[in-house]
């Protein structure tokens, strides 16, 4: 006898099931990436950036398994990515910074070209589960925006390096406030 299997249907095109799961692939690196980050922030005492880090470590974790639960209740299968290729070795804080500020913009072109496609072939259901990463990634930019500012406007010489540390610590309230998420008066 022939054991039959069930197949649940689908609202999700394979198409849009393939570049959510690629999705998941980038979110699962940001959140290694940024773990990797904060541990060597942490070996160079850079405590409230590792915080900071650590931190965002957990929030792409969360974005990722967004994803996973989106794809699969939609009848796709989410995959657990390989993460592999993670930096562990950095030469300065600031270059820290800037890879985020980096990898941040490539994460915003990849829920863009996702949002693009489900607008295009009329996915509204995705488009809308994606407004939430588009609003999402304006924050991260900000955030990681400003973080390499405050390199070029407090500057890395003598204390410097110590200020920015305790700078990176003020950025969530930041980004909070140029968002719109508080008002200028409660943040």
């Amino acid at each position: 006898m022939k054991k039959q299997t069930y197949t649940p249907a689908r609202s999700i095109t394979p198409e849009i099931e393939a570049m959510l799961n690629k999705q998941i692939v980038m979110e699962g690196k940001s959140s290694a990436a940024y773990l990797s980050m904060a541990s060597w922030c942490d070996t160079q005492g850079y405590e409230i950036s590792a915080e900071f880090l650590y931190k965002h470590s957990e929030e792409e974790r969360h974005h990722m398994l967004k994803l996973f639960r989106y794809v699969n209740a939609a009848g796709g299968h989410a995959l657990q990515p390989e993460v592999t290729g993670i930096k562990h070795e950095f030469k300065s804080l600031r270059e820290v910074f800037e890879l985020v500020l980096f990898h941040e913009i490539e994460v915003t072109k990849s829920i863009n070209t996702i949002v693009d496609q489900c607008l295009q072939i009329k996915d509204f259901a995705t488009f809308n589960f994606l407004q939430w990463y588009v609003n999402e990634q304006r924050e991260e930019e900000t955030l990681a925006r400003r973080a390499v500012e405050i390199f070029d406007i407090i500057g890395e010489e003598g204390v410097g390096l110590w200020m920015i540390d305790q700078e990176v610590g003020k950025l969530e309230a930041y980004a909070a406030r140029v968002s719109g998420k508080i008002g200028p008066d409660r943040g």
